[in-house]
C-alpha cells in the first residue's frame, strides 16, 4: 500500500496544470482575437486614409484619375501614428493603398507557462474609385 502514496497528489498536480493551460488558450485565445481584430480596423482605416488622395496634376492634364503615391502612403503613415501603431504601408498600381498592421497583446494565464504575449496580424487594401453612376429616376 505505501507503493502509492502520494499517487493522487502526481495526479491532481497534472490535472490541475491541464485545467490551467485550457483556461490560458481559451482566456488569451480572446486576447489575440481582439488583437487581430485591431490590427484589422486600424489597418482598413489607414489604408481608405491613403486612397482618398487623388493626383491632381495627373487628373488635370491627363484625365487619369488615381493616387497621389506621396501623399496616400503620407495620409496612412500619419493615420497609423494618431493611432498609435506602426505598420506597411505599399501601392500597387496607380489606385490601391495596401497597409500591413501587426499588434500585440499580453497574455494573462499563458504567462505561467512561458507565452507572455500573443501577436496578430492584418492586412487591408482600399482602391480609388471616382464617378457616380446615377440610375434613372423613377
Amino acid at each position: 500500500m505505501n507503493a502509492e502514496r502520494g499517487s493522487v497528489t502526481a495526479f491532481a498536480a497534472v490535472i490541475a496544470l491541464a485545467v490551467l493551460v485550457c483556461a490560458g488558450l481559451v482566456v488569451d485565445g480572446g486576447a489575440k482575437l481582439q488583437a487581430y481584430r485591431t490590427a484589422y480596423a486600424v489597418a482598413e482605416e489607414a489604408a481608405r486614409a491613403g486612397a482618398g488622395h487623388v493626383n491632381i496634376p495627373s487628373a488635370y492634364t491627363g484625365g487619369r484619375i488615381e493616387t497621389s503615391p506621396a501623399q496616400a502612403v503620407s495620409a496612412a503613415r500619419a493615420y497609423l501614428s494618431a493611432a498609435g501603431h506602426t505598420g506597411k504601408v505599399a501601392l500597387a498600381g496607380g489606385r490601391t493603398v495596401q497597409v500591413t498592421v501587426t499588434t500585440s497583446r499580453p497574455t494573462r494565464l499563458l504567462s505561467l507557462i512561458g507565452i507572455d504575449q500573443v501577436t496578430a496580424s492584418a492586412t487591408a487594401t482600399a482602391h480609388l474609385f471616382h464617378g457616380i453612376e446615377q440610375g434613372r429616376p423613377q
